[in-house]
């Protein structure tokens, strides 16, 4: 069960920018190739690495994940490990056989019916005739589109073809299942269908997984990539760390103002006692206070307003609201500023990024005066990863 199925070994893959300039070098490696002079990893005028000395080893009942940024090189490492293109430089060593979802519809004939592109597709995997007969009402079942089988896939909606797609590479039981963001389009009962499957067909299986949705990175993967202008610049089982690494990367401080009646602007926020930054993100430990402190500046009103305060985790979800103030507990300042500070004791928010909203409303019918969205964030540090948004504290006995 520790056999090796995927051995990546300094992988590279180059592109040229300009079309024209591509061909001509195509016609040039073709010579140089005769003649043995090549220089694979240099890069000339107008060419960039899509992927750079890429190297890892997955075992069956690994799952690794792959993420990064657009454009960070993932497709382009999945389309060699799956043949579809060959790099420039390094080694890759596959062994049994190779089920890939690398883009919507890959690998369908859209003139032929469902079940027609099944035994196509198993044919494909190295599956015989009557090991695809076997296999092939299971098929249709999983994907749920038993009416619509014999239509053309042409006519098919893009989730009728994730849903064939899926149900056939994950119930033929490849030895290697690669698999790049298609989830993504299915709907959510279909996706935890869909990671039910994985988990049974993990222990027998080497699954590379690439997705932008790091709760689903999190949900199966044990090692993986973050991948950044074709490199790896982190590695390894610690999942959690790399996917703290991939938010960090896209925290932008700006906040945006989404609404306003021009009668109260915020001047400042600040977040009081916290221990460390990073990035110019506050940091704070589980289990510390948190502590914001405002700063309006009043245009046209006659009354306090209201605060609500919300808090939204790193996949701007919402996750937790402050009661908002009581009338009598702020005051102005000198007639045209309101300055406050608003605490919550024994933060419980899991490990992660988090940012701040608010809405300020009139006190009387909740008529809105200003709303912004992102208008500070910070960082809960904890040595437990855990991905619901909150680590709450418990104590445990017999009974």
């Amino acid at each position: 069960m520790n056999e090796v199925l995927i051995s990546v070994e300094n992988l590279s893959k180059k592109f040229c920018k300009d079309l024209k300039t591509s061909l001509w070098y195509g016609v040039k490696d073709l010579a140089s190739g005769l003649s043995g002079n090549r220089n694979e990893r240099e890069l000339r005028p107008k060419e960039f690495w899509a992927i750079k000395d890429i190297s890892f080893e997955l075992r069956r009942g690994e799952c690794l994940g792959l993420i990064g940024h657009n454009g960070a090189g993932k497709s382009t490492l999945l389309k060699i490990l799956n043949g579809l293109i060959n790099p420039d430089a390094g080694k890759v060593t596959i062994k049994g056989r190779v089920g890939a979802l690398i883009e919507l519809g890959a690998g369908f004939n859209p003139i032929l019916s469902g079940r027609e592109n099944i035994y196509n597709n198993g044919a494909i995997l190295g599956f015989t005739r009557k090991e695809i007969n076997e296999k092939i009402e299971e098929i249709i079942d999983f994907a749920e589109i038993r009416e619509f089988i014999d239509m053309p896939v042409q006519n098919y909606s893009s989730g009728m073809k994730v849903r064939l797609g899926f149900a056939v590479a994950a119930q033929m039981q490849p030895d290697v299942l690669i698999i790049d963001e298609v989830l993504a389009v299915g709907d959510l009962g279909f996706v935890l269908k869909c990671f039910k499957q994985i988990d049974t067909i993990l222990p027998k299986t080497a699954i590379v997984f690439v997705s932008h949705s790091m709760p689903m990175v999190s949900r199966i993967c044990n090692q993986i990539i973050l991948m950044d202008r074709g490199e790896s610049i982190f590695q390894g089982e610690d999942v959690g760390k790399a996917i703290d690494k991939y938010y960090t990367r896209f925290v932008d401080n700006e906040s945006n103002v989404v609404f306003t009646d021009g009668s109260i602007d915020l001047e400042d926020i600040e977040l009081l006692d916290t221990f460390g930054y990073e990035k110019n993100i506050p940091q704070l430990r589980w289990g510390d206070n948190l502590k914001l402190a405002f700063k309006f500046k009043i245009n046209s009103l006659v009354a306090i307003p209201a605060f609500h305060i919300s808090i939204f985790d790193k996949e701007q979800r919402p996750v937790a609201i402050f009661e908002p103030n009581v009338e009598e507990l702020i005051s102005l300042n000198d007639s045209d500023r309101i300055e406050f500070i608003v605490e919550h004791k024994n933060l419980q928010l899991s490990k992660g990024i988090y940012s701040i909203n608010i809405v300020v409303s009139k006190m009387a019918n909740n008529e809105p005066l200003l709303r912004m969205n992102g208008i500070a964030s910070f960082q809960v540090l904890h040595q437990t990863d855990t991905w619901p948004p909150f680590l709450l504290k418990s104590s445990y006995q017999s009974i």
